[in-house]
């Protein structure tokens, strides 16, 4: 007969579950973070559009904040290596979103110049700069995690 108090009985709550729930929700919380990031650059750009850019620009910050929409939707929704790649995706979206307005700060975009002063220009930058970090340590979280799997 054996002592059933001497064994530990497992019910779920070991260090390694909770290691890998805390992670979880770690990348989770990440994940929501990239995601209004993304539909915070959209919104702006989707307000510039809507009130005043017009012409070629205009077209291209409706579809801006289309594509970021989209990506902040699969930010959420999406799991394992489709994350991973809407991840780098919205990374690489972001950036090229900042280095337009880099450009358009200092040499031109589509012969359109830009300056600090201009209307949510300075917003737009720490949204794009801080989205950019954050969206680069998301995709850090997912192929570590990848990769652990």
């Amino acid at each position: 007969m054996s002592d059933m108090s001497a064994q530990p009985r497992s019910v779920g709550w070991d260090s390694a579950s909770t290691t890998g729930g805390r992670r979880q929700h770690t990348s989770m919380a990440w994940q929501i973070l990239s995601a209004l990031f993304l539909v915070a650059m959209g919104g702006i750009h989707l307000y510039l559009a809507a009130n005043g850019v017009d012409g070629l620009l205009g077209v291209l910050f409706i579809l801006n904040a289309v594509g970021a929409v989209v990506l902040a939707i699969a930010m959420v929704v999406m799991r394992r290596r489709l994350l991973l790649v809407a991840s780098v995706l919205s990374t690489l979206f972001t950036v090229g979103t900042l280095l337009a307005l880099v450009l358009a700060l200092t040499v031109g975009l589509f012969g359109i110049g830009e300056s600090l002063q201009g209307r949510l220009v300075p917003t737009a930058l720490v949204v794009e700069s801080l989205g950019t970090v954050v969206l680069l340590v998301t995709t850090a979280l997912v192929f570590r995690r990848r990769r652990a799997a």
